[in-house]
């Protein structure tokens, strides 16, 4: 089979990030006519298809969500490349500031990958005093948890965030188990900043004479989980920062029923800072490594 053309892959690659045509058109600087031309050529040489019909619009295959979480590793393994092999490679500090919880719970746990692939830039990790604060001036990269609105920096969604109850097993255990969503009622609520993904969570659910306005709340989602695995209550947590303790049985899920977050996680970067030469590999790394952990979700999904 001969290889596609860079361009269709980078085309899968992108739309399969943004999960939109026209997002993918905009971020590539081509027509989105281009883009479905690019990706239709791919099939064909494929021979497979990569995109379903779904209502209004297209979504890829589960085939196809296989087959561009590869296309995005070996693109991410070629940029990769050429930076690492430019004449006097990629060196200098680059300072990153992120919310204490993905910092703890995720970037600590991943960051020694970015450092050995640039072993000549010299790291260092700050957490703000509020989960959106992106206003240090040492610092060049915020990972912040926000709407997304910070005037004068530029922005860019890193994943979205969809809240579920979780709680440990001792938990479960000590109030006789969980069967209905009314049943969280029973024990403490813990929340992140304020009592509105509780309150979501049990609208949906249709929870009657519920008030979420009860438990206790923590200003990161670090202080909840470590809270929700001690027993002391169930939490409104993420799968992306949760997920090894999930893996690990510290905290189970008992419902497959979530909301999407208000305010998701965003790479933001001051103006002033956007020519840093650590941030695009960074910025690469970080797009990469959640990319590969939402894959591996995913199938785990696919599998149950």
């Amino acid at each position: 089979m001969r290889i596609p053309s860079t361009q269709a892959l980078r085309a899968l690659e992108s739309f399969a990030r943004h999960g939109s045509v026209w997002r993918a058109a905009e971020e590539l600087h081509l027509t989105r006519s281009a883009v479905s031309h690019q990706l239709r050529l791919l099939e064909r040489d494929l021979g497979f298809e990569l995109l379903e019909r779904v209502g209004k619009g297209v979504a890829l295959t589960a085939r196809g969500r296989r087959y561009a979480h590869d296309v995005h590793k070996a693109l991410t393994m070629l940029g990769d490349a050429g930076m690492q092999y430019r004449e006097g490679g990629i060196g200098g500090s680059f300072r990153i500031c992120c919310t204490p919880g993905f910092a703890s719970l995720w970037l600590c746990t991943h960051i020694a990958a970015f450092q050995e692939m640039y072993p000549d830039v010299s790291l260092s990790i700050l957490t703000p005093r509020r989960l959106d604060d992106v206003s240090i001036p040492e610092v060049d990269a915020f990972i912040a948890f926000g709407d997304g609105n910070w005037p004068n920096h530029s922005v860019e969604l890193l994943c979205d965030v969809r809240f579920t109850p979780l709680c440990s097993p001792s938990l479960l255990n000590r109030i006789g188990g969980i069967s209905k969503p009314a049943d969280v009622l029973r024990t403490n609520l813990l929340h992140l900043n304020d009592f509105e993904d509780w309150a979501r969570w049990l609208a949906l659910t249709k929870v009657e004479n519920a008030d979420p306005a009860t438990g206790i709340i923590f200003s990161d989602m670090n202080l909840v989980f470590s809270a929700a695995i001690a027993g002391q209550g169930i939490a409104m947590g993420d799968e992306l920062t949760g997920q090894k303790a999930l893996s690990e049985g510290r905290l189970v899920r008992p419902f497959d029923m979530a909301i999407r977050a208000s305010r998701s996680y965003y790479l933001v970067v001051d103006l002033t800072k956007k020519d840093h030469p650590v941030l695009p590999p960074f910025r690469d790394w970080l797009r990469s490594s959640l990319a590969d952990e939402a894959a591996d979700a995913q199938g785990v999904r696919e599998r149950l």
